[in-house]
């Protein structure tokens, strides 16, 4: 008998410690301006399940060395799939960094970001008291069929759901089909991540766009 197994979808992950320093101090302004323009809720409603989400960051020269690595990787991450990458460039579209509520309750439901062709997350502040990513099945015919599984702790070939814990310094890069979320943080500890989105674009294409 042989099995194979088919139509696999890739998550990367790496532990990149030597970026946490200065992106937490190149962050930090980030998070107080996010923070401030909520200031009014903030004060009257207190910061339970906020989310403080920067204002872009791709153009930032504090982000520039890693760009250049995430960048560089998430092309890789292409190419390692057969993909055909002579035939495109790797652009940003989106960069950004976050941050959940000191009183916790921090989330974000299930969710894709269109047409991106690759997302990551870099985690600056996190550990295994907040909040983790979570990635779910991506086939629709899958996940419409699915059965009841009979070891729910195992990752199996029915596994629905599959979860991180990170830490500072993790990286995870992952196709931007890939449906992820975020588990409610308990405001036990802090947790801020940078999350970006990168497309592939025909070369020919390309020549217009940068």
């Amino acid at each position: 008998m042989f099995i194979n197994n088919y139509f696999a979808t890739t998550i990367w992950s790496e532990q990149k410690p030597e970026f946490i320093k200065s992106l937490n101090k190149a962050s930090n302004k980030y998070i107080k301006e996010a923070r401030n323009r909520e200031k009014k809720f903030i004060k009257e409603h207190g910061d339970f399940g906020r989310s403080y989400h920067s204002t872009p960051l791709t153009k930032d020269n504090d982000f520039l060395d890693f760009r250049n690595y995430i960048g560089q990787k998430s092309w890789e991450y292409l190419d390692h799939q057969g993909y055909d990458m002579s035939q495109y460039q790797t652009l940003f579209s989106e960069m950004w960094v976050q941050e959940f509520a000191k009183k916790g309750g921090g989330h974000h439901s299930a969710h894709i970001h269109w047409n991106q062709h690759v997302s990551g997350f870099y985690f600056l502040k996190a550990s295994d008291k907040t909040s983790m990513p979570v990635f779910h099945e991506p086939r629709t015919g899958a996940r419409a069929t699915k059965l009841k599984m009979k070891n729910t702790k195992g990752i199996m070939g029915g596994t629905e759901l599959v979860h991180f814990t990170p830490t500072p310094g993790t990286l995870i890069i992952f196709p931007g089909f890939l449906e992820h979320e975020f588990s409610v943080d308990f405001g036990i500890e802090p947790f801020r991540f940078i999350h970006w989105n990168i497309t592939a674009i025909p070369k020919e294409m390309a020549k217009d766009v940068v």
